[in-house]
């Protein structure tokens, strides 16, 4: 029998039919155990770490969102701030512009208020040259005319009868 049990040890023992009731009771009896095993202990925790990664990535979602509305809101509040600074300072231009305007306006009364005192002043002044030029014009039309008829005409000249001569002619 020793080689009986040797001829049939140099085939595989997984193909002896002999075997096979007890292939298969180890078979079902370790399918039950890692179906056990994956059921109350593998499956539970890959299910429990699939749940928390759903939050976590919903909680990272809803904070995403709001970080967005608040990110809106931010970005409305931005560009109303900066259309109330530009009308701020257009008003303040604006302002600005009126008194300078109204210092303007001042001074150019104050500068139009010694134009005419000058203008006034070289006005009298015109009239004093222009009454001294004519009396001066007098002056000499009167020695000239004088001159030129005691020259001319020796003698026959008279000093009221030129000086006349000179005034009728200075009048037009």
């Amino acid at each position: 029998m020793a080689t009986e049990t040797t001829e049939h040890a140099q085939g595989m023992p997984q193909l002896d039919f002999s075997t096979f009731p007890n292939q298969i009771f180890w078979l079902v009896v370790t399918l039950i155990v890692i179906y056990l095993l994956m059921s109350r202990v593998a499956l539970p925790r890959i299910a429990s770490v699939l749940t928390e990664r759903h939050g976590a990535i919903q909680s990272d979602l809803d904070k995403a969102d709001e970080m967005k509305a608040k990110a809106v809101e931010a970005e409305i509040a931005y560009n109303q701030a900066l259309v109330d600074a530009r009308a701020e300072a257009q008003s303040i231009v604006a302002h600005a512009r009126a008194e300078i305007q109204k210092d303007l306006d001042v001074a150019m009364l104050k500068a139009d208020a010694e134009i005419a005192v000058k203008t006034e002043e070289s006005a009298a002044a015109i009239k004093e040259i222009s009454a001294t030029a004519v009396a001066a014009i007098k002056v000499v039309a009167n020695d000239t005319a004088k001159e030129i008829v005691k020259t001319v005409m020796p003698g026959a000249g008279d000093a009221k009868a030129v000086k006349a001569a000179v005034t009728a002619r200075l009048k037009g």
